[in-house]
């Protein structure tokens, strides 16, 4: 089957949203109140069909997305359990056509784990095991300004815009943590059209807005999302406050439930 044709990645598909998976909430959001200075911009009533819950942080025009599961056999609560904690969970783009991704997807063989289609936004999500490394998904949003780097973003509500500043402005790179990071990293770009680089930290590809960088992951640990690099408009405070409620620094990161955040 001849695969469908991608634009650039470098003018096309953006990082818009970073999940991580955690066993509750209220700690968590506490912790992004108080060390980043962020405030909950939105809580999807329709994430309970998948046995979870969730709130999201608005970083300047992306978001920072943390779900708990409900119940034990949903898939938040597999991937804690397979990990032995909280993490990284899912990398979420935004593209402006969302057919050719689709395309690409079904002539890889990559299966979709959930999608939808509506007037104002176009999603899918594909499993972990056939991409490798996380949970990608690729959506499209739709209506006036959907493709401006400040539009509109479905996921996060109406209100995001409205959220006071926070003392992080952008997420600018993702590292997903593979048993093999180059297969991997070839994987994603062939599904993605994404640009693959070599870099000293390994096969990296570039999209509109940030980097995803595949890393090498410990022997015997499960594939995963293992950190992200921010921008922050005030990183002493973050430190400190950081220092305060008991979070790990390692250099310029934090541990953030399980997740390192790299400040830039």
């Amino acid at each position: 089957m001849p695969q469908a044709a991608l634009p650039s990645a470098d003018d096309d598909l953006r990082l818009r949203q970073i999940a991580l998976v955690a066993p509750a909430l209220a700690p968590l959001e506490h912790q992004a109140r108080e060390v980043f200075g962020l405030t909950p911009c939105h809580r999807d009533p329709s994430v309970a069909e998948f046995g979870l819950v969730n709130v999201l942080f608005a970083v300047g025009a992306q978001f920072l997305e943390i779900v708990a599961p409900t119940r034990d056999d949903a898939a938040g609560a597999r991937q804690l359990a397979r990990h032995g904690g909280p993490g990284g969970y899912m990398v979420i783009t935004q593209c402006r056509h969302h057919p050719p991704y689709r395309a690409r997807a079904a002539a890889l063989g990559v299966r979709v784990v959930h999608a939808f289609e509506r007037p104002e936004f176009v999603h899918m999500q594909l499993h972990p095991q056939d991409t490798g490394g996380t949970f990608l998904e690729i959506d499209e949003q739709r209506g006036p300004g959907a493709d401006a780097p400040d539009g509109p973003w479905y996921p996060a509500g109406a209100h995001w815009p409205e959220m006071p500043p926070s003392r992080l402005d952008a997420i600018v790179g993702a590292d997903i943590g593979c048993a093999a990071p180059v297969e991997v990293a070839a994987r994603w770009a062939t599904l993605t059209g994404c640009t693959r680089r070599d870099t000293p930290a390994g096969p990296a590809l570039a999209l509109a807005d940030a980097v995803l960088r595949f890393v090498p992951q410990d022997p015997g640990v499960p594939d995963r999302l293992r950190g992200i690099a921010v921008v922050a408009r005030e990183r002493e405070p973050v430190f400190h406050a950081a220092a305060r409620h008991g979070l790990a620094r390692d250099g310029d990161s934090l541990i953030f439930a399980g997740l390192r955040i790299r400040l830039t």
